[in-house]
């Protein structure tokens, strides 16, 4: 096989249909829209008309709402902080805060705080300090030797 050998599969990429190109090709004057109407006008969207009959979607009752006030955590796994360690991009001798681990790139940005899962094997030990932490991940870190502690989140400024 060749690469000028190469075809798609039969049927795989059927032909564009072109439109308004005389009366010889079957879709020429109105190009299948036929004549006058709002379907047969450009720019109109009449998805989910029913005629002038409720809609479905207005129709049915709403559902649930979204917290005004909600906050929004940048999510670490231990794994990940442990990989970073290794490969020398955070300090494990001293604290580990979560400006550090937004100045090593592990995190992009803090939101509301740094939330650390127990994903992956975890065995420095370090002192870990940031907004949330699961309950596993505090005793991953406690069985290597270190320590995490959940500092409040910052109020909101």
């Amino acid at each position: 096989m060749r690469l000028n050998e190469l075809r798609d599969n039969p049927g795989a990429a059927p032909k564009k249909k072109r439109v308004a190109r005389g009366p010889g090709s079957g879709k020429g004057k109105t190009a299948g829209r036929g004549i006058k109407g709002q379907k047969s006008r450009s720019g109109v969207s009449i998805n989910g008309y029913e005629g002038g009959q409720m809609p479905l979607y207005q129709r049915l009752p709403k559902r649930g709402f979204t917290k005004p006030n909600r906050k929004s955590f940048a999510v670490v796994n231990l794994g990940l902080i442990q990989k970073f360690i290794d490969d020398g991009k955070l300090d494990a001798s001293g604290a580990i805060t979560e400006d550090a681990l937004v100045a090593s790139g592990l995190v992009r940005r803090k939101l509301d705080g740094i939330r650390v899962l127990a994903k992956g094997d975890f065995s420095a030990k370090v002192a870990l300090e940031v907004t949330g932490a699961s309950k596993a991940a505090v005793e991953l870190v406690e069985k290597a030797g270190g320590t995490l502690t959940v500092a409040n989140a910052p109020a909101a400024a």
